[in-house]
């Protein structure tokens, strides 16, 4: 990674870690924030799910015994973050509901990201459909992503206070989380090394994480062109009357 490349990193991950901060820490944004965990955790298991089978079909038994594994902590962390919103009275909106009432081009650029838009740029959704996607784009580009999100979620478990159950709670679920992407890093980077030599890893490694920084730019100025504004992901739920705190510990052990 060059010069240039590292300035950028350090401020796109700067720019970016202080907005997550600011939203977690913020109680009126913390649900909105917290929806999006939940959607991104729970939304990858069907992917890797097809992933670990498409490995079994090949052949390749290590690597689908820790995709399987993946997949079941994308599981959990989907919970985790379900049952952050909870804690705050709140739950993910019906999104089919929702999809009923507007139009297709609305739903359209509801759904564009810029952050993947640019980390995946020059890849078809064709190409990276789970039964098609090269195992070196998987391994890399994921890798990355594990990598700076258990790093991420650590900083942003730090800004919330330990002076009361709600947050408390929140924050020893999301260190949970960062423990597992922590995980999830190191067997994709072993599965590089079996694949290809070290240097070839390091190139792989630098081009993925020259993307990371292009993308976190798009991202960061997409907010800054919304001027902070993000479509609402929630909606009010009934008050919980479950202990938290037993059920949070159930999926932290896992």
């Amino acid at each position: 990674m060059n010069l240039l490349t590292q300035v950028l990193h350090i401020v796109g991950s700067g720019a970016s870690a202080y907005i997550t901060a600011r939203n977690l820490r913020d109680t009126q944004t913390r649900p909105n924030l917290l929806a999006g965990f939940q959607l991104a955790e729970s939304g990858s298991v069907p992917f890797l799910e097809k992933l670990r089978d498409r490995a079994f079909a090949e052949g390749d038994t290590w690597l689908a015994e820790q995709l399987g594994r993946h997949a079941n902590d994308e599981k959990r962390h989907g919970q985790i973050f379900a049952q952050a919103l909870k804690r705050h009275d709140k739950q993910v909106i019906d999104f089919k509901q929702q999809a009923q009432q507007q139009d297709k081009q609305d739903k359209k650029e509801r759904q564009r990201s810029p952050f993947f838009d640019a980390y995946f740029k020059d890849y078809s959704a064709e190409q990276l459909k789970a039964e098609n996607i090269d195992w070196i784009v998987f391994m890399g580009s994921t890798y990355i992503l594990e990598l700076d999100a258990s790093k991420d979620f650590v900083r942003m478990a730090n800004v919330l206070p330990d002076d009361d159950l709600v947050t408390a709670s929140t924050k020893k679920g999301i260190l949970s989380v960062a423990q597992d992407e922590t995980r999830h890093a190191a067997y994709l980077l072993e599965a590089l090394h079996r694949r290809l030599t070290p240097a070839e890893v390091a190139n792989i490694i630098d081009e993925w994480r020259s993307r990371k920084v292009d993308a976190l730019l798009a991202m960061v100025s997409n907010f800054v062109e919304r001027q902070g504004q993000m479509r609402s992901l929630v909606q009010d739920a009934a008050p919980s009357e479950t202990n938290n705190e037993t059920e949070l510990t159930e999926l932290t052990a896992a």
